[in-house]
Parts: structure tokens; C-alpha cells; sequence
């Protein structure tokens, strides 16, 4: 079985984590888990989206957190930006790359967004021309690419399509979002083979949340089939506001276990990472999710 040399991990933990946790994060304790996953080696780390607190409580003071990362030359922090001032305030704060992010489920888009997938295509657009010609990276995400939480299946060429669209607008890559965490290693590959038809698999990642205790089985799936780029999050932070019963992201420490076994590169040092996933929980009050941190510090659930 082919496997690649290196994959590339995009911590998300900071942004999508924290987006969907009851307990309030403030800014000190955001910088200091972002400066934790810096020194554990993260090349992309995923720190706040800029978007209203009014709609997303746990990203307020996003602005004060980029203000305050650390300089890192090996590091980018990335945002997501919903709209034009979004935007607007992510230049203002001196990010070098931007997200935006549409759904492959009709039902989704209207629940999350309050309008369709072309609607949300048509939104983007100016913000990633604006973003391209202000020298910044621009990144796109698709919602329930394999399963939705309020229609029954999600069309194969409706993701394609939608993915199509983001790579038209200039976006560098595509983050395949498994949001509610009920594919599978079939799924995932009817899904990619089909994608891989006609674009190269970099221009993909793969996003994979643990409802159902498949998102490492996907991963090596996408692994497989030529994807090298992963989305995850420390500890398992994560879920949803949208889809009820979401559960975290695959957590980092777990995928950085299996790709160690795996022999292939990725530039993280696990323990530094755990130590990361242990100081967010501490915060929290919650069990660390991550299997892997679980094991090697039996004391972080206690």
C-alpha cells in the first residue's frame, strides 16, 4: 500500500475546537494554547475567525489574538473570514491567510448561513478576489461532504461542484469536511476517486470528525488514495452549532500516533503536543478526547 512521504496537519483546535465549547475562553488562555501548538511544531494552526460574537461567542476578541501571536517564521495563523469585514479586519491585523467555506447540503447552507449554496458561492467571491489581490492565501472548506444532518444523503456532484467553484475563485485548497462524522472508508473513497477524476489530489484535505468512531479509518483512506493534507484538533475539540450531536474533530495527538506508526513525516513532537491538548482541557473542565494523550498521561482525566 502506497502512503505519502509527509502530510501536512492543520491544527483547527483554536477555531473550529473552541467555536462549539460551553465554557468561555478568553484571549490570555487562546494565545497561550496557539504559543503551545507553535512550539510543538504546527506549520498551520487555524486561530479565530472574524466573525460576529453575536453569532459565534467563542470568537470574540480574534483581533486581540492575532495581535498577540508569536512571531514564528515556520508558523501561519489562518482565519476564517464569513464576509468582506471579516476580511477587512484580518488584513487589519496582519493575516496572511484566510478561509471561506460553503456546504455541499442545501439544508446545511440555509441552517448555517441563512442561504443557498450558490448565495454563499456568490458572497465569497469578492472576498477571495479581495483577498488574492492583498497578497493573501485563501482556503475554502465544504460542509457535509459525506452526510448531513437535516436531508438524508449528499450528492457526490454536488460536492464536486462546490469544490469546483472554490478552486475557480482562486482558492489554494479544498478542506473536505465530514462535519457530522458519519463517513466511512467507502464513502470517503466514492467521494475522492470521483473528485480525483479531474483534480489532482493537493489541491485537497480532508476534515474528519469522530461521531461514530471513523475519522482515523477515513484519514487512512485519504491517506491511501493520495491526500496529504489533514485537518484535526488538539484534544478533540470541536462539534458543531448546526449539527446537533456532532462530536470533536479527530484529535491531533491521535493522527500524529497513527502517522508515527505509519513512519511518515509531519514535523510535530507528540509530547509537546499532549502537554498542548492537556492545558485546553484544564481550561475547559473536560476530559481530554484525544485516546493517545489519555493513554500516556492517565492523569489528564482525572
Amino acid at each position: 500500500m502506497n502512503y505519502p512521504k509527509c502530510v501536512k496537519i492543520v491544527e483547527v483546535g483554536p477555531r473550529d475546537g473552541l467555536q462549539n465549547e460551553k465554557i468561555s475562553v478568553d484571549v490570555d488562555t487562546k494565545v497561550q494554547l496557539i504559543s503551545l501548538l507553535t512550539d510543538a511544531g504546527l506549520s498551520t494552526i487555524e486561530a479565530g475567525s472574524f466573525v460576529s460574537p453575536k453569532w459565534v461567542p467563542q470568537m470574540a476578541g480574534s483581533d486581540e489574538v492575532f495581535a498577540r501571536l508569536p512571531t514564528h517564521a515556520a508558523t501561519t495563523y489562518t482565519a476564517l473570514t464569513p464576509n468582506m469585514q471579516g476580511l477587512e479586519r484580518a488584513i487589519a491585523c496582519g493575516v496572511k491567510e484566510v478561509a471561506v467555506f460553503a456546504a455541499a447540503s442545501e439544508s446545511f447552507s440555509q441552517k448555517n448561513i441563512n442561504c443557498s449554496i450558490s448565495e454563499s458561492l456568490n458572497r465569497f467571491k469578492p472576498v477571495a478576489e479581495e483577498a488574492l489581490k492583498s497578497g493573501l492565501a485563501v482556503r475554502g472548506y465544504i460542509s457535509c461532504v459525506v452526510g448531513c444532518p437535516y436531508q438524508d444523503t449528499v450528492d457526490v456532484e454536488q460536492v464536486v461542484q462546490v469544490a469546483t467553484e472554490l478552486l475557480a475563485m482562486g482558492c489554494y485548497e479544498v478542506s473536505l469536511g465530514d462535519t457530522i462524522g458519519v463517513g466511512t472508508p467507502a464513502s470517503f473513497e466514492t467521494l475522492l476517486n470521483r473528485l480525483l477524476k479531474d483534480t489532482a489530489a493537493d489541491k485537497f484535505a480532508i476534515h474528519a470528525h469522530d461521531t461514530y468512531g471513523q475519522a482515523l479509518a477515513n484519514i487512512l483512506r485519504a491517506l491511501q488514495l493520495g491526500i496529504t493534507t489533514v485537518d484535526s484538533s488538539v484534544a478533540g475539540l470541536g462539534g458543531c452549532p448546526y449539527a446537533k450531536g456532532a462530536s470533536g474533530n479527530v484529535a491531533s495527538e491521535d493522527l500524529v500516533y497513527m502517522l508515527n506508526g505509519l513512519g511518515i513525516q509531519h514535523g510535530i513532537d507528540l509530547p509537546k503536543l499532549i502537554t498542548a491538548g492537556n492545558f485546553i482541557s484544564h481550561k475547559l473542565n473536560r476530559a481530554n478526547g484525544s485516546k493517545v494523550a489519555c493513554a500516556q498521561s492517565p492523569m489528564a482525566e482525572s
